[in-house]
């Protein structure tokens, strides 16, 4: 592989770490870097060289805020196992569900997010110290199953949509909200993976220079993050989702 190719992935590895780490969504960075890199190369390569990439960029970022961010352990088992296990058995089912049945759902399901966010302005601007009762483990719970069950399956937004549901029913901000989709996102990452090695679809060389450039990303992404709080993770959250819809909208009418 020429060095140009690889400086350009490295590049692309470490964008995409520093704005996941924050917001989520370094997979819209990654994977078409990679597509348009390897156009004719197996898509479950493609998609286990990212997760191989991404996963170690998202333990980095799960670390850096749980150093530095209060958060209860039990309230992380619960979502991390849930979303674990869904998150397997959805990449179990994904040849069951057809992408353009579930393309235009995510994208309704988007739209409503944005405009939600961007219309109540204190949304995420607020954190309640959680009481581990059993409605909050359980609500914990119910997001990671569903979350992670959507990321094994289909995958677009899985950020996006674990803070959005962190922050509405669980009653966090922004900033407590990607600690905790770290960890959703970490465990969704390692479940894929349990599948993609086994099965040979992982360029190991490949992964594991992107995966020193997403880590180095992410360091970035978190300090960012902690430094300016909420209200700059909201505004990010907001231009991943319009990015997400223009980018749904785009294959669901025009591909």
């Amino acid at each position: 592989m020429e060095i140009e190719i690889i400086l350009s992935l490295l590049f692309f590895a470490f964008f995409a770490g520093a704005i996941d780490a924050a917001v989520g969504g370094g997979g819209l960075i990654q994977i078409p870097a990679l597509m348009n890199t390897f156009p004719h190369m197996n898509t479950a390569t493609l998609f286990g060289t990212n997760k191989m990439a991404s996963i170690c960029g998202t333990a980095s970022a799960a670390w850096s805020y749980l150093r530095r961010v209060k958060l209860a352990w039990k309230l992380l088992a619960v979502i991390g196992v849930a979303a674990f296990i869904s998150s397997f058995a959805g990449a179990a089912c994904v040849s069951m569900i057809p992408k353009e049945v579930l393309r235009p759902f995510v994208l309704v399901m988007l739209i409503v997010i944005a405009i939600y966010t961007f219309m109540k302005k204190q949304f995420g601007q607020v954190h309640f110290q959680q009481s581990m009762t059993r409605k909050t483990l359980i609500l914990a719970g119910i997001g990671g199953l569903i979350i992670g069950f959507y990321d094994g399956v289909f995958g677009p937004g899985t950020g996006s949509f674990f803070i959005f549901y962190f922050i509405r029913y669980l009653k966090v901000d922004f900033l407590h909200a990607s600690a905790l989709s770290k960890i959703g996102n970490f465990m969704t990452n390692f479940a894929a993976l349990s599948f993609f090695i086994p099965t040979g679809h992982v360029l190991f060389s490949l992964g594991l220079m992107m995966a020193v450039a997403n880590v180095a990303g992410s360091i970035i992404g978190v300090r960012a993050a902690l430094k300016y709080g909420s209200g700059f993770i909201r505004i990010l959250f907001l231009i991943l989702v319009s990015i997400l819809i223009c980018r749904l909208a785009y294959q669901t009418f025009f591909s």
